[in-house]
């Protein structure tokens, strides 16, 4: 019977309990003999340990009498299930101590696997280096101890001394833990030799951790012919096999291996439903979803999730919410799934009302789909709030995934400047760090500063940097800059990849190198419409349509399946070529031939070749019979063609309805103004000037000894300008002898006429040809890259240039590239 001690006592022996103590103490043993220390410690347990009590109600109520020693080992095991943190855990140790129960290997071997269990390696040990005769059970807890608390190289360590020091040989529950610690296909095999030597190798649970382990580190051929070996397979093994295929990205050989399943449990459901969100085989995904309602595991939780993956990856919110609706029980995964759903499907609205239905508080995983909805929806305010509870949360710093959503949340909201102060806050940056400033840049417009990001970059590239980077090389014709990337990527043997072949053929294209590109399109593999979509966008810039029209039915007869971008694609480039009828033909197939319907994108690109074509009246009629609603970019389209081809009055009821639709759009505004100054109508040019708008300023480009040079128009502070000035003076006087007149209607300001031939004068693209005609080499090719529309002025007197200088003149200005030579352009005077 446990004796009842006053308070005074009871505070203050626990304190010399509560570590674990060696029955081997001397001094311990020396001082307390027999049971009355026994009965002492047990009142103390007693009072201030919940496993103690537990014991004393057992033993009352089933009328057990302690021996001497308290040495009944079942009673003991029961204590265990008490014991829910480390405290108790202690005290059980001690009591186990005093009791001599500890002497028990299973029961220290218990103890071990406690601590371990609440997470304290450390006594763990302790109290396994003080087990005097271990067995093989209390071995493998340590092992697997270290393990669950991933320590794995201490758990080889600890399985090579059980080898070399214990005597004893491994079981069947040695090999799967020790196998979840290797860390590398050597430690492993060196595993597998020792279960082949010892007989194991075919035990259904080492073999499936040596499936487990070669699908993680070395070749899966591997684990399938160890798979195929298999005299007997359980559940597991199969579900080893199809998870390792699906965890090293073999999704269609894991579905292929499924056909031989006859049963299937949940655990392989979730791994196949995996593998068809992966492979994009989603009418399997939907039988498999079939087979789980037949035999109830759709009701098992993480099924019910990993189908909301499967149906959100396809594209089918319908399917997505009937799992969901159905869902006895809802977990957190299970919210984020469906936000997550809505969001990748492009419906932020109907994302943002589930975050506000969740009743669950969200974690990393919320707030990245959060981030991603809040840029969708353009919502800056809430954007910055996302950030403030990521910071208060610790995640921004402390988890990199979470911070690369942020720095790409508000570079998708257009605030590169704050994308850029996290990114710089960022601790532990990653190449998706890199990757994402980089995109987040480029995307943006500022192609120079990603660039920039690009040569700082602290880390190795991959795939996705390429991809990042390559398309501000276009941007900013870079072209230099590009080829390095190309020569690197050459040592690298990346180039057949897909996607950055596709950006370094859309990087060549895009800097006037259309040969280079179409070389590259034919090294890369072409079973999807990205690359001919590149291809075709390509030749439309370059104003090549027939050839973007012969690339598209090789296209077809290639197999490959055009999407609503190739048409948008193709559309453009009939546009840029002067190909009404050819561009009307595939917008008609498109809906008839493929069952596309026409997009607002594709709507704008029928508007823009009516109206380029001068066939102004069509265009508007087409924009009067569209079944949707015209946006901006329609009635812009049809406004910018009244611009070139002077129809003031459609131009002004086109500008009606833009404004309507988007009245604080500056760039309309000075369009119209500009459609007014080119018909001398002053008047209507001060009303929309007197609103305090300011137009973009004109800027080109060009690239010399390694050197990017930009001009401004009307820009003296460049070190060579009384140089270019004078270049440019000769060339007008000569131009003048060959019969160029200046057009006038180019001039937006009401100023005297040889004023407006000053100012035509100094266009940024004129600075930049003159800057070039001094600086490099007779004859040599000059390219220049402009960020507006180039003026039909300017477009007349290039083509002069290239006629007295015999130079080729490449220009690419925001529609299309000219090509200047002899004194033609490749347009064809259709811009």
């Amino acid at each position: 019977m446990f004796v009842k001690l006053s308070p005074q006592p009871l505070r203050a022996i626990p304190r010399r309990f509560l570590l674990p103590i060696s029955p081997s103490s001397p001094r311990l043993f020396q001082t307390c003999k027999g049971g009355r220390f026994t009965r002492v410690v047990g009142a103390v347990l007693r009072e201030f340990s919940a496993p103690a009590n537990a014991l004393q109600d057992y033993r009352t109520e089933h009328g057990i009498v302690e021996t001497q020693y308290g040495k009944r080992i079942d009673d003991v095991h029961m204590l265990f299930r008490h014991c829910t943190n480390l405290h108790s855990a202690k005290c059980l140790h001690a009591r186990l101590i005093v009791s001599q129960a500890v002497q028990n290997v299973c029961v220290s071997a218990k103890l071990v696997n406690l601590y371990c269990y609440l997470g304290s390696l450390v006594l763990a040990r302790h109290a396994f280096d003080n087990i005097q005769n271990r067995d093989v059970y209390a071995w493998n807890a340590m092992i697997s101890g270290y393990v669950r608390l991933g320590s794995s190289s201490e758990a080889i360590k600890c399985f090579t001394l059980f080898m070399m020091t214990s005597g004893l040989q491994p079981d069947y529950r040695t090999f799967p833990s020790v196998l979840k610690a290797c860390t590398s296909l050597l430690d492993g095999m060196k595993i597998h030799c020792s279960a082949l030597k010892f007989g194991f190798v075919w035990d259904v649970f080492v073999a499936a951790s040596l499936i487990h382990l070669y699908c993680r580190y070395g070749p899966v051929a591997n684990a399938r012919m160890l798979f195929d070996e298999m005299p007997v397979r359980d559940m597991g093994s199969w579900n080893a096999m199809i998870s390792g295929y699906c965890q090293s990205g073999n999704a269609k050989e894991a579905l292929a291996l499924s056909r031989e399943l006859k049963v299937m449990d949940a655990v392989t459901i979730v791994s196949l439903l995996a593998a068809c969100t992966e492979s994009g085989d989603f009418f399997r995904g939907v039988l498999i979803h079939l087979y789980s309602i037949k035999h109830g595991l759709d009701s098992e939780l993480f099924v019910s999730n990993k189908l909301i993956d499967l149906y959100a990856e396809s594209g089918d919110l319908k399917g997505c919410q009937k799992v969901f609706d159905r869902m006895v029980v809802r977990d957190l995964i299970s919210w984020n799934s469906m936000i997550k759903a809505y969001e990748l499907n492009e419906q932020p609205l109907r994302a943002l009302k589930l975050f506000e239905e969740m009743r669950f508080q969200p974690d990393c995983l919320t707030l990245i789909s959060l981030a991603s909805i809040l840029a969708q929806l353009g919502d800056v305010r809430a954007g910055r709030s996302v950030q403030g509870f990521t910071l208060r949360k610790g995640w921004l710093l402390e988890d990199i995934t979470v911070g690369n959503t942020v720095v790409d949340m508000y570079a998708k909201l257009g605030l590169v400047d704050s994308a850029r102060a996290v990114f710089d806050w960022l601790l532990n940056k990653d190449v998706v760090s890199w990757n994402t400033i980089i995109s987040g840049y480029a995307q943006n417009g500022f192609a120079t500063e990603a660039i920039e990001m690009y040569n700082e970059m602290e880390i190795t590239p991959n795939q996705g940097t390429w991809v990042s980077v390559l398309p501000a090389c276009s941007q900013s014709g870079a072209l230099r800059q590009g080829m390095k990337i190309h020569s690197r990527l050459l040592k690298t043997g990346l180039c057949s990849d897909v996607f950055i072949g596709t950006s370094l053929a859309d990087m060549y294209g895009k800097c006037g190198r259309l040969e280079e590109a179409l070389s590259l399109f034919y090294q890369i593999p072409r079973v999807n419409s990205v690359p001919w979509n590149t291809l075709i966008a390509c030749h439309g810039l370059h104003g090549h349509g027939e050839k973007a029209m012969l690339l598209f039915r090789e296209m077809l007869d290639e197999g490959v399946k055009p999407d609503h971008i190739t048409f948008v694609t193709l559309l453009s480039a009939c546009s840029h070529s002067g190909l009404v009828d050819e561009g009307q033909q595939c917008f008609e197939m498109m809906q008839r031939d493929y069952g596309i319907a026409p997009s607002l994108k594709h709507y704008g690109c029928m508007v823009d070749l009516f109206g380029r074509a001068g066939q102004l009246e069509t265009a508007f009629n087409f924009i009067k019979t569209m079944p949707i609603q015209p946006d901006a970019s329609i009635w812009g389209a049809l406004l910018s063609a009244c611009r070139v081809h002077g129809d003031v009055d459609l131009g002004k009821i086109a500008s009606e309805h833009l404004f309507e639709v988007e009245p604080e759009h500056v760039g309309y505004h000075v369009l119209l103004s500009n459609m007014y100054a080119s018909a001398g109508k002053w008047e209507g040019v001060d009303e929309i000037r007197g609103k305090g708008l300011r137009k973009t300023p004109g800027w080109s480009s060009m690239e010399v000894n390694n050197r990017v040079e930009v001009f401004y128009t009307g820009n003296q502070t460049h070190p060579m300008c009384e140089e270019i000035y004078k270049e440019l003076t000769l060339l007008h006087e000569k131009m003048k002898m060959l019969g160029y007149v200046p057009d006038h209607r180019f001039v937006l300001q009401d100023v005297e006429d040889d004023e407006k031939e000053h100012i035509l004068m100094s266009h940024s693209e004129r600075l930049a040809i003159a800057f070039a005609l001094i600086t490099t080499p007779p004859k040599t090719r000059i390219q220049i890259f402009k960020n507006l529309r180039v003026c039909s002025d300017c477009h007349s007197v290039t083509k002069f240039i290239s006629r007295i200088t015999e130079r080729e003149i490449v220009v690419r200005d925001t529609n299309r590239f000219h090509h200047f030579k002899d004194g033609v352009c490749s347009c064809g005077d259709y811009w």
